[in-house]
């Protein structure tokens, strides 16, 4: 029975039943324990009782708390081979050798601290044993003192009491002594000179002797004193109204005098009428350095000598009068900044004077310079007498200083602009050595180019310095804005570009019966340095100007666009009076040569007239001069002919006809309303039309005016045979070489189909010549 028990297995017997005593106790553990562990916060299987690791009460659990060797050994034989019995010897010893090895390392690595506590701990043993031991003699000592002196206290307190009293009967003695003493100390004082110690004695004794005035003996001495103080301050006034000594002596003479009681009012006014003494003999040696006959002083040292002279002293005026009458109250500052002020204003104007004396110069490094020591040395009293306005006043001077300065150099480059321009005409005007020549007009214009930028480059460097970050009033709302924007860019840079643009338009005003005393080739220079500053210089002088005056006033400026609309303006305008001056030089030598000549009794044309000559070189040379400064233009396609065409009367076949030989005088309306009907279908020439920036249309332009002057001339003049076969050769040789310098070729035909059509007009006889007599005549002349 017993062994089919122990067969079965403990707990599997009939007789025992899962719902008995044994069995309840185990399940309400294992349900604390999961109320336990979910109340925590650990695992839910955990916490519902469902163990998520080994058992810990497993006695085969090598790291648990009830391991036993023996149940885990025969487990082991029980339930592993011989294999894995060894793979599990192997693994335990070396998991035991790991084991070994930490810990000889822990030990290791602690021992030498754990023998320095041990040490310490020693130490400190040892040491507060030897502080218990001192601090009870200490206590012992403590106590010995404060018996000592308990029993001397009570042993002096009788004489303690005695000597308190004794000493103040001696303190009240040598109070006595002293007042009886102070008038022959006071007299002494005021033999020896030091009233300052005299009058600290009466101060001292002043109060005491108010107080017992009624007893006869300090009456006595009080009379005495007064007496003594009358004397005392009669000198000290006559010290201070000789005023041999400086500002600190009078000052100290003034307080001495406030202490002795007299009345602050007058001392006041003496103390500013002693100061304004002084002050003048500075304003009067100031001004007699401006007189006419000794040379004025340089302006820095001019400015340094009023500011360690005048400023200073005016600055010690004002501290000692704030020190000394400081209980005048708004009054006696009131007083003080009218004084500042009339004074102030003299020296400014002193300092506007040899100001103005710095005229002309393009450095103002050494104005500059001066300009900042005056504002500096103001700022102090600035400070002290803010109610006399000497720093708005001396920023105001600055200022105005500036706007003159920069009126100064406006006029500079204008003068240096016209001395350009000078130079340029002596340039042209100068005879031309043989085998050297001058200087052509594109190294005229580069040098006037050059040298009015170098004076722009030059005069914004020089008033740059007035913005310097090392000036004191560079940080002035004026520096920073207006004198930028409206000052240097607007009426210093925007004003001069327009000034040389009106400067040179005046050159355009009067250009009189001969083209004016203006040689063209300077205003064919002009026209194109305007034309260059249209380009590209008004565009970098701006944004230089805008990048070293960095612009922060918000006042409306000048656009760029529109200076260069301007100076785009003045060269088109200079250009065009330059074609009118050489149309006009050539028209007069062609007018004189019709208006001097017999047309009707002229002989046969046998060459080209001289003057026809002189037109193509003049023309010619033109042509050289504009294209050294201009480029060439655009031409119309030239036919093959243009050379080889003849004017035999009229080149067209309609103006043949009209003009045979069987042509007779006595139909002159027919003529004229045949060359009318012409005149419908042709194209309208304007001579004076638009000039472009390029060599050809200037010549155009030239030969329109010279060859509408001819054809007017020749209107004017009657005509023999042989007069208007001149006209016809002079013509043919004119579109010989005319026609390269124009836009369009046809517009040299036309005119001289015109000139030549208007001869046969006013010709009675009108045979003209054969176009190859006329050609062979051209090719000789």
């Amino acid at each position: 029975m017993a062994a089919a028990t122990a067969g079965r297995g403990p707990g599997c017997g009939p007789g025992d039943s899962p719902e008995g005593p044994e069995a309840e106790a185990p399940e309400r553990r294992r349900k604390a324990h999961g109320m336990l562990k979910l109340y925590y916060g650990l695992s839910e299987v955990e916490a519902a009782g469902r163990p998520a690791g080994p058992d810990p009460l497993d006695p085969t659990d090598l790291n648990g708390a009830h391991f036993d060797p023996e149940v885990y050994l025969d487990k082991l034989r029980r339930e592993c081979p011989l294999a894995q019995l060894m793979d599990s010897e192997t693994d335990m010893v070396r998991q035991i050798r790991a084991l070994d090895s930490d810990m000889q390392t822990l030990v290791y690595e602690n021992y030498n601290k754990f023998i320095s506590a041990t040490d310490t701990i020693r130490k400190m043993k040892n040491d507060f044993r030897k502080m218990e031991d001192e601090m009870d003699r200490l206590a012992t000592n403590m106590a010995v003192i404060t018996d000592f002196s308990a029993r001397i206290s009570a042993t002096l307190q009788d004489r303690h009491e005695r000597i308190t009293k004794l000493a103040g009967v001696h303190a009240l003695l040598r109070k006595l002594q002293f007042l009886f003493e102070l008038p022959s100390r006071l007299t002494k004082c005021v033999e020896l000179g030091a009233y300052g110690q005299a009058v600290r004695y009466q101060g001292r004794a002043r109060a005491v002797l108010q107080q017992y005035q009624h007893l006869p003996s300090f009456r006595a001495i009080q009379d005495d004193c007064q007496v003594i103080t009358a004397r005392l301050a009669q000198q000290l006034r006559q010290r201070f109204r000789e005023g041999g000594s400086g500002a600190p002596e009078q000052a100290e003479c003034v307080e001495l005098l406030l202490a002795l009681g007299e009345p602050a009012e007058e001392l006041c006014e003496e103390f500013l009428a002693h100061g304004r003494a002084r002050l003048e003999e500075e304003l009067r040696s100031l001004e007699a350095e401006l007189g006419p006959s000794p040379p004025a002083p340089d302006v820095l040292e001019f400015t340094d000598r009023g500011g360690s002279g005048f400023v200073g002293g005016l600055c010690q005026v004002a501290a000692a009068y704030q020190e000394l009458f400081a209980a005048q109250g708004p009054a006696g500052a009131e007083k003080l900044a009218a004084f500042a002020r009339e004074l102030g204003s003299r020296y400014f104007a002193l300092v506007e004077r040899r100001l103005a004396q710095e005229q002309g110069g393009s450095d103002n490094s050494l104005l500059v310079r001066a300009l900042d020591r005056f504002h500096r040395r103001l700022r102090a009293p600035g400070a002290l007498l803010a109610a006399a306005g000497l720093a708005e006043a001396a920023t105001e001077i600055v200022e105005r200083v500036a706007r003159e300065r920069l009126g100064q150099h406006l006029q500079g480059l204008q003068s240096a602009f016209l001395g350009c321009l000078t130079d340029v005409r002596q340039a042209l005007a100068a005879p031309r050595v043989a085998g050297k020549e001058g200087p052509g007009l594109a190294e005229l214009l580069a040098n006037v180019a050059s040298s009015t930028l170098s004076h722009i480059k030059a005069s914004l460097a020089s008033v740059h310095l007035f913005t310097a970050k090392e000036v004191s009033f560079s940080n002035k709302p004026y520096f920073r804005g207006e004198f930028c924007s409206q000052g240097v860019r607007e009426s210093l840079i925007v004003g001069f570009i327009r000034s040389m643009c009106q400067t040179a338009q005046n050159f355009c005003e009067s250009p009189g019966e001969k083209g004016g005393a203006t040689p063209p080739a300077l205003l064919l220079l002009l026209s194109r340095l305007c034309l260059d500053y249209e380009t590209a210089t008004i565009s970098y002088i701006l944004t230089l100007t805008d990048e070293q005056f960095l612009v922060q006033d918000q006042s409306p400026v000048t656009p760029v666009s529109t200076l260069c609309a301007e100076a785009r303006e003045t060269a088109r305008r200079l250009l065009t009076h330059y074609v009118k001056v050489q149309g006009l030089v050539i028209s007069q030598m062609l007018r004189k040569s019709v208006e001097t000549r017999d047309w009707l009794s002229t002989l046969e044309p046998r060459n080209v007239r001289a003057v026809m000559k002189r037109v193509v070189e003049d023309t010619t040379a033109i042509d050289v001069q504009v294209g050294l400064l201009y480029e060439e233009g655009v031409r119309k396609a030239q036919s093959s002919d243009s050379s080889k065409r003849t004017f035999s009367v009229y080149s067209s076949s309609r103006q043949q006809g009209r003009y045979a030989p069987s042509y007779t005088p006595s139909a002159p309306m027919d003529t004229n309303l045949l060359s009318n009907i012409q005149k419908l279908f042709s194209e309208r020439i304007d001579v004076f039309s638009p000039v472009e920036f390029n060599k050809v249309s200037v010549l155009t332009g030239i030969i329109k005016i010279s060859l509408k002057t001819l054809l007017e001339c020749v209107r004017l003049r009657t005509f023999g045979r042989f007069g208007l076969q001149q006209v016809q050769v002079d013509c043919h040789f004119l579109q010989l070489y005319l026609w390269r310098f124009v836009a369009d070729e046809e517009l040299v035909h036309l005119l001289l189909d015109e000139v030549v059509a208007s001869a046969a007009l006013r010709c009675p006889d009108p045979v003209p010549m054969e176009p190859s007599v006329v050609e062979v005549i051209c090719e000789r002349g």
